[in-house]
C-alpha cells in the first residue's frame, strides 16, 4: 500500500527505501517524527540530485569539470582574483556576461566549460554551444519558420556559453540572426563568450562594422571580459612529447 501511495505521489525514494529505513528506524529506537524528517529530507536529496543530473545532461557542456580540476598557478594574482569571484556565479544572478578572450589553447573553454558545471551543480540551467554550429540551427529555424521558438528557448536558460566566435566569419543573414538573438538575450540572462579576437577584430567575423560595433556595445556592457592570452597549452604539451 505505502509503496503504491509513494507512486502515485511521486515520490521514488519513499518508494524504493522506505522499508529499510523504516526497520534502522526501530533499531535506532527513533521517534516518528525523526523517521518522518529523515524519509523527506533523503527524498528531496534525491529529487535535488536527479535535477542536476539532467541539468548537467541538458546543457551540452564538452566535458564534467569543476574548480577541483582547474589550474591556476600559472596565473597572475589579478587574474585569480577576477576568477574567484566568477565562481561565486554572482554575475549569473546579476545576468552580467563574461567574455574569455586570447590566442587558442590558452585555456577559454576550460574556464567557461567550468563555470557552467558549477552553475548546473547550483542548480542553474546551463546551453553551452559553439557560435558557428548556433547559425547553422538559427538559419535552419529560420527556414522552417521556427526562429522565434527557438529565441523563446534560448531566452531561458540562466547561463549560455558561447563557444569559439572568431574562427568562422559569416555571411550578411547568419550576421544579423545571430546579432539579433544575442541582443534579445543580453536582457534575459548571462553569457559566457570564448573568442581568439580582441573587440577590435571582431568586424573580421561579422564583416558589417556599423552591426560589429553595436554586437560589442550590447555584449560588453556590464560585462566582466578576461584576456587569458598567453603561451599555448597544447603546444607545450606537444614540446614535452617531442623532448
Amino acid at each position: 500500500m505505502i509503496e503504491a501511495y509513494a507512486k502515485q505521489l511521486k515520490l521514488p525514494y519513499l518508494k524504493k527505501n522506505y522499508s529499510t529505513l523504516l526497520q534502522q528506524a526501530i533499531d535506532l529506537d527513533q521517534s516518528f517524527e525523526e523517521f518522518l524528517t529523515q524519509l523527506l529530507t533523503l527524498e528531496l536529496e534525491q529529487r535535488q540530485n536527479n535535477r542536476i543530473q539532467t541539468l548537467i545532461r541538458q546543457s551540452k557542456l564538452p566535458s564534467k569539470v569543476t574548480f577541483d580540476d582547474y589550474m591556476d598557478s600559472h596565473l597572475e594574482v589579478k587574474m585569480k582574483k577576477q576568477i574567484k569571484e566568477l565562481k561565486t556565479l554572482r554575475f549569473i544572478d546579476q545576468k552580467e556576461n563574461l567574455i574569455l578572450m586570447g590566442n587558442p589553447g590558452v585555456g577559454k573553454t576550460h574556464l567557461a566549460t567550468v563555470l557552467g558545471m558549477e552553475a548546473c551543480l547550483a542548480g542553474k540551467s546551463v546551453l553551452f554551444t559553439n557560435i558557428p554550429n548556433l547559425v547553422i540551427e538559427l538559419k535552419e529555424s529560420m527556414s522552417a519558420n521556427q526562429l522565434n521558438f527557438y529565441k523563446r528557448r534560448f531566452g531561458k536558460y540562466d547561463l549560455v556559453i558561447l563557444d569559439e566566435l572568431g574562427y568562422v566569419s559569416f555571411d550578411q543573414i547568419g550576421s544579423e540572426i545571430l546579432f539579433n538573438l544575442l541582443s534579445n538575450r543580453t536582457t534575459a540572462g548571462s553569457m559566457i563568450i570564448t573568442t581568439n579576437l580582441s573587440f577590435d577584430r571582431w568586424e573580421e567575423t561579422f564583416k558589417d562594422p556599423m552591426l560589429t560595433a553595436a554586437m560589442v556595445d550590447r555584449l560588453a556592457h556590464r560585462a566582466h571580459v578576461l584576456d587569458l592570452s598567453g603561451p599555448s597549452f597544447r603546444v607545450e604539451d606537444t614540446k614535452k612529447w617531442l623532448k
